[in-house]
């Protein structure tokens, strides 16, 4: 096997970590030539069946084809191919700048300056780019690929329009220069997910390609996309849990909820709610938070009793004459209790304060 024909895996030990679920996929790609050896992600292994991919319609003996270019990359294209792989988890993936490998791909991302959604071609990098939102945000590839495909690969156009707006537009913007944040601490900045990938990739002293590591990447990518698709999805499940449970609270200054949940979008836009009450999955201690002003507010409506402030364990039970009564955060934000009735006697003594 030469080099240029050498198909470069993915290696899926340290991301099985990073995730906390195993990721047992292995993505095959070659350097501007076609690969005959083997197999990419199958749909089992995303947890997509045959009907989700749609590749089951396509000949058996055919076998697509994605280019992106080689070298460096940035999130943009790392998540345009994680999208497209959702979707087609067999295609074979190329990473080269050589025009004439662009004739016969199914798939051209990121390279070649052209966009035309209607033969995959989803490059913004030539003049004039490839559009703008009505928000200003311009189209970079992996906006270019959602907007025709995010539907398909989310199954409902709300959750492709969440995932958007949470996740795509602002990979979009960084990746067209628009600063997302504003520094509020001079010389600090966010760590963001660019950031972490960023160190991920080898610098010239290290063994490894820029190639190997978006190949190492890509399986992650994949799983931060599907999870984002999955919480889209819990996001309009809980709104309707959460709808309920205020239209049935006897007393709608307390809403409790029987599991950990998306509530802030719901309850901040009702009149009367002022804390929230739900278990933490992981502790499985009870939860009460206050309720914000409104869901654009920082500001809560009311906050718990001064006298509880930092308190914890003994010394809270015995400031608030509640059993179970574990800990009050010093802002006085959130407050927990080992038990349902303990946290719900927290929040109406809290009313009363």
């Amino acid at each position: 096997m030469t080099l240029h024909h050498k198909v470069i895996y993915s290696h899926f030990s340290l991301y099985t970590c990073c995730v906390g679920v195993p990721i047992f996929t292995r993505v095959p790609f070659t350097r501007g030539v076609k690969n005959e050896t083997g197999r990419g992600v199958t749909a089992n292994m995303l947890g997509l069946g045959p009907s989700d991919s749609g590749f089951e319609s396509r000949r058996p003996d055919y076998n697509m084809k994605l280019v992106t270019h080689e070298g460096s990359f940035h999130l943009d294209d790392l998540f345009a191919v994680a999208t497209i792989t959702l979707l087609y988890p067999d295609i074979e993936i190329v990473r080269t700048r050589d025009a004439s490998k662009f004739g016969d791909a199914d798939f051209v991302v990121d390279v070649g300056d052209i966009c035309d959604p209607a033969t995959n071609r989803f490059d913004h990098h030539q003049h004039g780019g490839a559009g703008v939102r009505e928000n200003g945000v311009p189209y970079a590839s992996f906006g270019l690929v959602w907007k025709k495909y995010g539907k398909m690969v989310s199954g409902e156009e709300r959750i492709a329009d969440l995932v958007d707006k949470k996740m795509v537009q602002p990979i979009d913007a960084a990746d067209n220069g628009f600063n997302m944040y504003r520094e509020t601490k001079p010389g600090l900045s966010p760590y963001l997910l660019d950031n972490a990938f960023k160190a991920l990739t080898p610098t010239w002293r290290d063994p490894e390609t820029v190639d190997d590591t978006f190949a190492n990447l890509l399986p992650l990518a994949q799983e931060i996309l599907r999870r984002e698709i999955k919480k889209a999805q819990y996001f309009f499940e809980d709104t309707e849990i959460v709808k309920e449970a205020y239209r049935v609270a006897e007393d709608k200054r307390i809403i409790v909820l029987e599991h950990p949940m998306a509530w802030k979008s719901v309850i901040s836009r009702k009149r009367e709610p002022v804390y929230v009450i739900h278990p933490n999955q992981m502790t499985g201690e009870w939860i009460v938070a206050c309720v914000r002003k409104s869901p654009q507010s920082h500001e809560n409506r009311k906050l718990l009793p001064k006298a509880w402030a930092g308190k914890r364990g003994k010394e809270l039970e015995q400031a608030t004459g509640v059993q179970g009564a574990e800990a009050c955060h010093n802002k006085r934000f959130i407050a927990t209790a080992w038990t349902r009735e303990a946290a719900i006697k927290l929040a109406q003594l809290a009313l009363q304060a």
